[in-house]
């Protein structure tokens, strides 16, 4: 299995930022220490080409060139520098990445992304680029370009907060089915609706989000079946850990046992449908920085066993 990561560009924030930007090169670090199967790759940026198949060409000017205002910095959450601007770029690449690799190859992974609050033309909540958006168009237009039928996807988005920006980028777009679960109260306090949303309580433990999440997930393939026809050809899984009890960012109380069930779950369901699926990090945001590095590491090796299953279903 590939995971693809940008921590190689990691921008430095100011002292006391809130954002553990270093969990990413903590995150790698684990997964080459103690999951030897993933293939682990540093990934190109993305292009302005591929950024403007979502993203406007004076938003896309602006962070590359530092013309952001400082409202949209204080938007974003991050101070702009070169650095910035240069992992938003390799962290749209390595989705990018991975989505070529899971259609070859069932399961891959981006070590950051889901940067979901990002729209077409402003960021937010620590977010650039929209990745998942990108990634998902340029694979839609590779596949068009091959002659092939139009390309179905979905978005299983399941941080604790609203994927607002990506729900905002395929709201007048078919090919392309939002599912959100998230804090009802929690950021962003606007929500931008997508094709299904589930707002959750404070404090929601283990059997009630399980029980929405298998709700969710019976509504998202009958609603997509309803559509097209079919099962959705590729999914993006936003699988933030910031639904953990204590997690600073968030308000549920999921345990590790339960995130981990809930990761097996979408794993499973994809596989079982033949749906190749492309893994994004998303949120986490724990008071030991320790804990949702464990968590992301549960998650990718529930990962790696997916794939496993698809490499013996093509062996």
């Amino acid at each position: 299995m590939r995971a693809f990561h940008a921590d190689h560009s990691e921008p430095v924030l100011p002292p006391g930022h809130r954002f553990p930007m270093h969990k990413y090169r903590l995150l790698r670090e684990a997964v080459q220490q103690q999951l030897p199967g993933l293939q682990v790759r540093a990934a190109e940026p993305a292009s302005e080409g591929e950024l403007a198949l979502v993203h406007s060409p004076e938003y896309i000017a602006a962070v590359l060139e530092g013309w952001l205002t400082p409202a949209q910095q204080r938007e974003i959450g991050f101070p702009w520098s070169p650095g910035m601007a240069e992992r938003a770029r390799r962290s749209v690449g390595a989705t990018v990445r991975a989505a070529r690799a899971a259609l070859d190859e069932g399961v891959a992974a981006n070590l950051a992304g889901g940067t979901h609050h990002a729209s077409a033309q402003a960021g937010g909540g620590f977010c650039v680029f929209n990745d998942i958006a990108v990634a998902a168009r340029l694979m839609q237009a590779e596949h068009w370009r091959r002659g092939q039928q139009p390309l179905p996807v979905a978005v299983i988005d399941l941080d604790v907060h609203q994927g607002n920006g990506t729900a905002a980028i395929f709201a007048d777009d078919p090919t392309v089915f939002t599912l959100s679960l998230h804090g009802a109260k929690n950021f962003p306090f606007r929500k931008v609706a997508g094709d299904l949303d589930v707002d959750l309580p404070d404090g929601c433990d283990d059997a009630r989000y399980l029980d929405a999440l298998e709700v969710a997930l019976e509504r998202l393939w009958a609603l997509h079946e309803a559509r097209h026809g079919c099962a959705p050809a590729l999914l993006f899984y936003q699988a933030g850990v910031d639904v953990l009890a204590g997690d600073r960012l968030g308000r549920l109380a999921l345990t590790p046992q339960g995130v981990a069930e809930r990761d097996r779950r979408v794993f499973d369901a994809a596989r079982q449908r033949g749906i190749p699926l492309v893994l994004t990090m998303g949120g986490g945001y724990g008071t030991r920085i320790e804990d949702t590095v464990a968590a992301q590491l549960q998650t990718l090796q529930l990962a790696w066993e997916s794939w496993q299953h698809w490499a013996r279903r093509r062996s």
